[in-house]
């Protein structure tokens, strides 16, 4: 792990991106696996008019994550979640909440759907959590790139069960009220159609935890029902 610290330190702000020779060390591979790795698309290269490969920084950075992602799941049996919320204090709740399952859970948190959006492609976690609150436009975003992206697209996703039971036309009705934000495109709405949420395996529902909603399930039990929709998860991506 030490060792990873310092590679990690190997990549500077400044650098955009390193040679072939360079990202070997850096992941401490050889010339082979490097040039095997572009191939495959795990790194992100393109050549110089000389013909010599330069590896973005970025995608580095990510193997690194990854590595990392994989010796701590080599070390301990915990769940690595991903949560994107709306407001932190709905994270700080949850936090809180899982501290007494029998699930042991690491989570990520982000408070904004760009960053979660990030961060979730950097780590590639076991699971990942929508909070409620996010808009139906967003969380349909985030939902899209996340089923495009080869590391995540085979990562289940926890959604509003509301939000999964609502009518493709209502979403797009929603995206045209949506002011300057961005909209959907067609092809997104193409997708949504044909059903991108309602009949994604991927996509596990819980009950509403959105505590601003009339009916909302109790505080005290909305967060119990998530253990066993969290253990489900991880079965179908064992699956």
């Amino acid at each position: 792990m030490n060792q990873m610290k310092g590679n990690m330190k190997a990549i500077t702000p400044e650098m955009e991106y390193l040679s072939t020779r360079q990202s070997a060390k850096v992941l401490q591979v050889s010339l082979g696996t490097v040039q095997k790795m572009v191939e495959l698309g795990e790194l992100i290269a393109w050549k110089t008019r000389g013909g010599h490969r330069r590896i973005l920084a970025s995608s580095l950075e990510q193997q690194l994550q990854r590595r990392k992602r994989a010796m701590r799941q080599k070390t301990t049996q915990n769940c690595i979640a991903m949560g994107i919320f709306r407001r932190s204090e709905n994270s700080e709740e949850l936090l809180q909440a899982i501290q007494d399952w029998q699930l042991k859970v690491d989570m990520e948190v982000a408070v904004d759907s760009l960053e979660g959006l990030m961060k979730t492609v950097s780590i590639a976690p076991d699971l990942i959590f929508l909070d409620a609150l996010i808009p139906p436009v967003e969380q349909v975003h985030l939902i899209h790139y996340l089923s495009k992206n080869k590391d995540t697209q085979r990562i289940p996703i926890l959604v509003d069960e509301g939000f999964i039971k609502l009518h493709p036309g209502v979403v797009t009705l929603a995206d045209e009220n949506n002011g300057n934000k961005p909209h959907l495109t067609e092809s997104i709405k193409k997708e949504l159609e044909n059903g991108l949420i309602d009949l994604n395996p991927m996509i596990i529902g819980y009950p509403a935890t959105n505590p601003d909603l009339e009916g909302s399930i109790n505080p005290g039990q909305r967060h119990e029902l998530l253990e066993p929709l969290f253990m489900e998860a991880l079965s179908r991506k064992c699956a």
